[in-house]
Protein backbone atom coordinates (compact mmCIF):
# COMPACT_ATOMS: atom_id res chain seq x y z
CA UNK A 1 0.00 0.00 0.00
CA UNK A 2 1.21 3.51 -0.84
CA UNK A 3 0.65 6.67 1.15
CA UNK A 4 -2.23 6.89 3.57
CA UNK A 5 -4.61 9.83 3.55
CA UNK A 6 -2.71 11.82 6.18
CA UNK A 7 0.60 11.35 4.37
CA UNK A 8 -0.96 12.41 1.08
CA UNK A 9 -2.54 15.50 2.68
CA UNK A 10 0.85 16.49 4.11
CA UNK A 11 2.56 16.01 0.75
CA UNK A 12 0.13 18.28 -1.11
CA UNK A 13 0.04 20.84 1.70
CA UNK A 14 -3.68 20.36 2.33
CA UNK A 15 -3.70 22.24 5.64
CA UNK A 16 -2.11 25.31 4.06
CA UNK A 17 -4.51 25.18 1.11
CA UNK A 18 -7.48 25.05 3.46
CA UNK A 19 -6.10 27.91 5.54
CA UNK A 20 -5.47 30.01 2.41
CA UNK A 21 -8.99 29.32 1.18
CA UNK A 22 -10.49 30.42 4.49
CA UNK A 23 -8.52 33.66 4.29
CA UNK A 24 -9.87 34.31 0.78
CA UNK A 25 -13.41 33.69 2.04
CA UNK A 26 -13.00 36.59 4.47
CA UNK A 27 -11.75 39.03 1.84
CA UNK A 28 -13.91 41.89 0.48
CA UNK A 29 -16.19 41.30 -2.50
CA UNK A 30 -14.03 43.37 -4.88
CA UNK A 31 -11.00 41.20 -4.07
CA UNK A 32 -13.00 38.03 -4.72
CA UNK A 33 -14.27 39.37 -8.04
CA UNK A 34 -10.76 40.33 -9.15
CA UNK A 35 -9.38 36.99 -8.01
CA UNK A 36 -12.10 35.09 -9.86
CA UNK A 37 -11.34 37.13 -13.00
CA UNK A 38 -7.66 36.16 -12.90
CA UNK A 39 -8.27 32.48 -12.21
CA UNK A 40 -10.94 32.21 -14.92
CA UNK A 41 -8.59 33.63 -17.55
CA UNK A 42 -5.67 31.51 -16.30
CA UNK A 43 -7.80 28.40 -16.73
CA UNK A 44 -8.94 29.45 -20.20
CA UNK A 45 -5.42 30.25 -21.38
CA UNK A 46 -3.95 27.04 -19.95
CA UNK A 47 -6.60 24.98 -21.73
CA UNK A 48 -5.71 26.75 -24.97
CA UNK A 49 -2.04 25.87 -24.52
CA UNK A 50 -3.04 22.22 -24.15
CA UNK A 51 -5.28 22.27 -27.21
CA UNK A 52 -8.46 21.98 -25.17
CA UNK A 53 -11.78 23.78 -25.39
CA UNK A 54 -13.79 24.98 -22.37
CA UNK A 55 -17.45 24.95 -21.44
CA UNK A 56 -19.68 25.48 -18.42
CA UNK A 57 -21.67 22.60 -16.99
CA UNK A 58 -24.90 24.45 -16.19
CA UNK A 59 -27.59 23.49 -13.73
CA UNK A 60 -29.05 25.88 -11.18
CA UNK A 61 -28.20 29.31 -9.79
CA UNK A 62 -24.50 28.75 -9.00
CA UNK A 63 -23.51 27.56 -12.47
CA UNK A 64 -25.79 30.08 -14.21
CA UNK A 65 -24.03 32.83 -12.24
CA UNK A 66 -20.65 31.42 -13.34
CA UNK A 67 -21.77 31.25 -16.97
CA UNK A 68 -22.88 34.91 -16.93
CA UNK A 69 -19.74 36.00 -15.08
CA UNK A 70 -17.53 34.42 -17.74
CA UNK A 71 -19.52 36.12 -20.48
CA UNK A 72 -19.15 39.47 -18.72
CA UNK A 73 -15.35 39.19 -18.53
CA UNK A 74 -15.06 38.17 -22.17
CA UNK A 75 -14.81 34.38 -21.91
CA UNK A 76 -17.48 33.23 -24.35
CA UNK A 77 -17.65 29.49 -23.89
CA UNK A 78 -20.72 27.29 -24.44
CA UNK A 79 -22.91 26.05 -21.62
CA UNK A 80 -24.28 22.50 -21.61
CA UNK A 81 -26.98 21.01 -19.44
CA UNK A 82 -29.48 18.20 -19.13
CA UNK A 83 -32.05 20.95 -18.79
CA UNK A 84 -35.07 18.65 -18.89
CA UNK A 85 -34.27 17.63 -15.31
CA UNK A 86 -34.53 21.17 -14.02
CA UNK A 87 -37.60 23.11 -12.92
CA UNK A 88 -39.60 24.67 -15.77
CA UNK A 89 -38.49 28.14 -14.69
CA UNK A 90 -34.84 27.07 -14.89
CA UNK A 91 -35.43 25.50 -18.30
CA UNK A 92 -36.73 28.83 -19.58
CA UNK A 93 -33.60 30.58 -18.28
CA UNK A 94 -31.41 27.97 -19.97
CA UNK A 95 -33.25 28.49 -23.25
CA UNK A 96 -32.83 32.27 -23.11
CA UNK A 97 -29.12 31.87 -22.37
CA UNK A 98 -28.62 29.50 -25.31
CA UNK A 99 -27.53 26.57 -23.16
CA UNK A 100 -26.95 23.41 -25.22
CA UNK A 101 -29.54 20.82 -24.10
CA UNK A 102 -28.42 17.23 -23.55
CA UNK A 103 -30.54 14.14 -22.95
CA UNK A 104 -30.25 11.88 -19.89
CA UNK A 105 -29.14 8.32 -20.60
CA UNK A 106 -31.81 6.75 -18.42
CA UNK A 107 -35.13 7.91 -17.05
CA UNK A 108 -35.58 8.43 -13.33
CA UNK A 109 -37.80 5.36 -13.20
CA UNK A 110 -35.16 3.25 -14.95
CA UNK A 111 -32.44 4.38 -12.54
CA UNK A 112 -34.61 3.68 -9.48
CA UNK A 113 -35.68 0.25 -10.74
CA UNK A 114 -32.18 -0.76 -11.75
CA UNK A 115 -30.04 0.76 -9.01
CA UNK A 116 -32.19 2.21 -6.22
CA UNK A 117 -33.56 5.44 -4.76
CA UNK A 118 -31.30 8.53 -4.49
CA UNK A 119 -32.20 9.22 -0.86
CA UNK A 120 -31.14 12.21 1.27
CA UNK A 121 -28.11 13.34 -0.75
CA UNK A 122 -25.53 11.94 -3.13
CA UNK A 123 -23.00 11.52 -0.32
CA UNK A 124 -25.44 9.76 2.02
CA UNK A 125 -26.86 7.58 -0.75
CA UNK A 126 -23.39 6.42 -1.84
CA UNK A 127 -22.58 5.30 1.71
CA UNK A 128 -25.85 3.42 2.09
CA UNK A 129 -25.25 1.83 -1.31
CA UNK A 130 -21.90 0.52 -0.09
CA UNK A 131 -23.54 -0.98 3.01
CA UNK A 132 -26.10 -2.71 0.80
CA UNK A 133 -23.43 -4.15 -1.47
CA UNK A 134 -20.70 -5.60 0.79
CA UNK A 135 -17.53 -7.06 -0.69
CA UNK A 136 -14.15 -7.96 0.84
CA UNK A 137 -12.67 -4.91 -0.91
CA UNK A 138 -15.02 -2.39 0.74
CA UNK A 139 -14.97 -3.87 4.24
CA UNK A 140 -12.73 -1.12 5.65
CA UNK A 141 -14.92 1.59 4.14
CA UNK A 142 -18.08 -0.02 5.50
CA UNK A 143 -16.51 -0.12 8.96
CA UNK A 144 -15.70 3.59 8.66
CA UNK A 145 -19.27 4.35 7.60
CA UNK A 146 -20.62 2.67 10.74
CA UNK A 147 -17.99 3.83 13.25
CA UNK A 148 -16.06 6.76 11.76
CA UNK A 149 -12.84 4.79 12.29
CA UNK A 150 -10.51 4.52 9.31
CA UNK A 151 -8.00 1.79 8.59
CA UNK A 152 -4.35 2.06 7.61
CA UNK A 153 -5.04 3.96 4.38
CA UNK A 154 -7.10 6.50 6.31
CA UNK A 155 -4.38 7.01 8.90
CA UNK A 156 -6.24 5.11 11.68
CA UNK A 157 -8.33 8.16 12.51
CA UNK A 158 -11.46 8.15 14.66
CA UNK A 159 -14.62 10.25 14.54
CA UNK A 160 -14.21 11.12 10.85
CA UNK A 161 -16.84 12.41 8.45
CA UNK A 162 -16.88 8.96 6.89
CA UNK A 163 -19.37 7.94 9.57
CA UNK A 164 -22.98 8.05 8.44
CA UNK A 165 -24.95 10.50 10.62
CA UNK A 166 -26.61 8.66 13.49
CA UNK A 167 -30.17 9.33 12.36
CA UNK A 168 -29.42 7.61 9.04
CA UNK A 169 -27.48 4.81 10.70
CA UNK A 170 -30.59 4.04 12.74
CA UNK A 171 -32.61 3.61 9.53
CA UNK A 172 -30.06 2.19 7.08
CA UNK A 173 -27.12 0.74 9.05
CA UNK A 174 -28.56 -2.70 9.80
CA UNK A 175 -26.58 -4.42 7.06
CA UNK A 176 -23.58 -4.36 9.41
CA UNK A 177 -25.39 -5.41 12.61
CA UNK A 178 -23.62 -8.75 12.83
CA UNK A 179 -20.19 -7.41 11.91
CA UNK A 180 -20.27 -4.33 14.14
CA UNK A 181 -22.42 -5.52 17.06
CA UNK A 182 -25.08 -2.87 16.46
CA UNK A 183 -28.84 -3.00 16.15
CA UNK A 184 -29.90 -0.76 13.29
CA UNK A 185 -32.73 -1.10 10.81
CA UNK A 186 -32.51 -2.34 7.22
CA UNK A 187 -34.19 -0.46 4.40
CA UNK A 188 -36.82 -2.46 2.47
CA UNK A 189 -35.63 -0.91 -0.81
CA UNK A 190 -32.42 -0.35 -2.75
CA UNK A 191 -30.50 2.91 -2.40
CA UNK A 192 -28.08 4.30 -4.97
CA UNK A 193 -26.09 7.43 -5.81
CA UNK A 194 -26.04 6.57 -9.52
CA UNK A 195 -28.99 8.85 -10.34
CA UNK A 196 -26.76 11.86 -11.04
CA UNK A 197 -24.35 9.74 -13.06
CA UNK A 198 -26.84 8.55 -15.66
CA UNK A 199 -29.09 11.60 -15.63
CA UNK A 200 -26.49 14.38 -15.62
CA UNK A 201 -22.84 13.48 -15.23
CA UNK A 202 -22.24 10.97 -18.01
CA UNK A 203 -24.17 12.90 -20.70
CA UNK A 204 -22.11 16.01 -19.90
CA UNK A 205 -18.84 14.05 -19.65
CA UNK A 206 -19.44 12.36 -23.00
CA UNK A 207 -20.25 15.70 -24.64
CA UNK A 208 -17.00 17.07 -23.21
CA UNK A 209 -14.96 14.17 -24.59
CA UNK A 210 -16.59 14.50 -28.00
CA UNK A 211 -15.75 18.21 -28.14
CA UNK A 212 -12.36 17.91 -26.45
CA UNK A 213 -13.57 20.31 -23.80
CA UNK A 214 -13.08 20.71 -20.05
CA UNK A 215 -15.65 22.33 -17.76
CA UNK A 216 -15.74 25.37 -15.57
CA UNK A 217 -17.70 24.31 -12.49
CA UNK A 218 -19.86 26.54 -10.29
CA UNK A 219 -19.84 25.22 -6.72
CA UNK A 220 -20.60 26.70 -3.34
CA UNK A 221 -17.74 26.53 -0.84
CA UNK A 222 -19.80 24.10 1.27
CA UNK A 223 -19.84 21.66 -1.66
CA UNK A 224 -16.09 21.42 -2.00
CA UNK A 225 -14.88 17.87 -1.39
CA UNK A 226 -18.37 16.45 -1.22
CA UNK A 227 -18.82 13.02 -2.68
Amino acid sequence: MGQNVLERMKQIGADKRIADFKVKQQMPYEFKKSYAYRRAWEFYEECGKRGLNCHVSVGGLDSITLFLFLKRIGINVPGVSVSVLEDKSIQKVHEKLGIIPLKPYKSKVEVINEFGFPVISKEIASKIELLQNPTPDNATVRHAIITGETGKYGGFRKGTRMKLPQRWLELFGGYENENEGVNYKIAPFKVSAKCCYYLKEKPCDDWAKEHKSVPYLGLMASEGGAA
